[in-house]
């Protein structure tokens, strides 16, 4: 039996493990619907489906470990295969499949950082969710605001947060269109000094970890900010001198 300490745990190999298992999933509910849709055999017992790190899937009885190692997909899938049409019956399996993945991403992220979460979320949802891909709906398109880490116009991250959204450069911009910046945004804290948000300030976000800080505390300008790319805070860089 795995333990959580042998399995994913950076926010990188925490996805890559989602993306996998969601392959697995979307071949069973798509390429492989045929074949899924006959294992689901109302006669037999509780099934579940499983999508595995190797990009398979499975239909089988669930684990008997309690309480179990991972969390667990929905059980009894097949009971109600014939009681609804099958479209309708497989949109029901992809809406649990995708809360299931979540599920088990979130486990292996139980030591994860708040930001770290919150990236980890991020590129999750970048995906399509499987019920999207079943029901063959387009995912919708959010507006870019803080949370999604909005990136700069050309790419460049770095903010000039006012209240009145002039300030139109190269660099990270608050999303203008979200109303009254100064109470969405008032929690916000500089990373280096602890300070918290004011529009009349030059701040800067980094692109790595996604914390935020005032442009004096790590000697950036916004004149200097334009010219940047992906910033990449002191911490961050710090961190990666010392993996080398």
């Amino acid at each position: 039996m795995a333990s959580i300490s042998s399995s994913p745990r950076t926010v990188e190999e925490i996805f890559k493990d989602y993306t996998a298992r969601r392959a697995g999933l979307v071949r069973a509910l798509t390429f492989d619907v045929d074949n899924f849709y006959s294992q689901c055999d109302p006669e037999k017992e509780n099934l579940c489906l499983y999508g595995h790190s190797n990009e398979l899937w499975e239909v089988t009885l669930p684990a008997e470990e309690v309480p179990p190692e991972l969390p667990e997909p929905a059980l009894g899938i097949n009971f109600a295969r014939d009681g609804m049409q099958r479209k309708d019956w497989l949109s029901l399996v992809a809406v649990h499949s995708d809360c299931w993945l979540l599920s088990v991403s979130f486990y292996f992220g139980a030591r994860l950082n708040r930001n770290e979460r919150k990236r980890l979320f991020s590129m999750i949802n970048d995906l399509p969710s499987l019920f999207e891909v079943v029901t063959g709906r387009k995912p919708v398109k959010d507006k870019p605001s803080v949370d999604s880490g909005s990136k700069a116009r050309n790419n460049a991250k770095a903010s000039q947060r006012s209240l009145d959204g002039q300030a139109k450069n190269n660099s990270k911009l608050m999303d203008e269109n979200y109303g009254d910046e100064e109470d969405e945004h008032g929690e916000t804290i500089c990373g280096t000094c602890g300070g918290t948000y004011n529009s009349d300030e030059f701040w800067i976000g980094c692109d790595i970890c996604e914390r935020w800080y005032h442009g004096k505390c790590v000697k950036i300008t916004p004149a200097k900010a334009e010219s940047i790319k992906h910033y990449k805070c002191p911490s961050c860089c710090t961190k990666k001198g010392r993996q080398q």
